[in-house]
């Protein structure tokens, strides 16, 4: 029986995550980062205006859901009841109390570590799919590089593969990773992160 050697990856420091990586990151899932105090009013009425969570509006592409990275890394942090309801009612008075003390959470968050923390320890969390977690075990993974030295391309699609590991995975999937990359992309230069 072999055995695989798994290696223990330190999180990274805020200071070795490149600004094109912080720039896709905040292109694609929350722009007014650098603005709110961890709850996006103005994201939040646009996805209940809208009556989703996320709305498909490109190939290989989503608009941003009421979310900000924020509540993402709260919910990261602490992960929601994974308990099924067969009712529509419990299922969604759990979901506004989960949703509720995500965003006391992300309030607290923001009051007691800078943008750049956050960025980091979102990117620290979260799941990119071939047994990559976080973003230095990412960057190894996919390009066998550190986070610091990270390109556009690359960021823009580890971004990318964060919606949703499987369907983005650039091993199981390229064609739906190139095009969720470009999207990435697109989206930084819509919001001016790139020219």
């Amino acid at each position: 029986t072999q055995f695989r050697e798994f290696e223990l990856t330190v999180p990274t420091r805020p200071e070795d995550i490149p600004q094109v990586l912080k720039d896709a990151v905040v292109a694609v899932e929350d722009q007014n980062f650098w603005e709110h105090d961890g709850v996006d009013p103005e994201a939040i009425v646009r996805a209940a205006l809208h009556g989703v969570a996320l709305l498909e509006v490109a190939e290989g592409g989503t608009v941003q859901g009421g979310s900000t990275i924020t509540q993402q890394l709260a919910k990261n942090l602490f992960p929601r009841d994974t308990v099924f309801y067969r009712s529509p009612i419990a299922k969604t008075s759990n979901l506004v109390v989960s949703k509720f003390k995500e965003w006391i959470t992300a309030v607290k968050l923001e009051r007691n570590y800078t943008k750049n923390e956050l960025l980091a320890m979102y990117l620290n969390t979260v799941a990119f799919g071939s047994n990559a977690y976080g973003i230095r075990s990412a960057a190894k993974t996919f390009f066998n590089t550190t986070p610091d030295s990270l390109n556009i391309e690359q960021s823009a699609l580890l971004v990318g593969v964060v919606n949703a590991p499987t369907r983005y995975s650039p091993v199981k999937n390229p064609e739906r990773a190139l095009s969720r990359r470009n999207f990435v992309i697109s989206q930084m230069a819509k919001y001016n992160f790139i020219t």
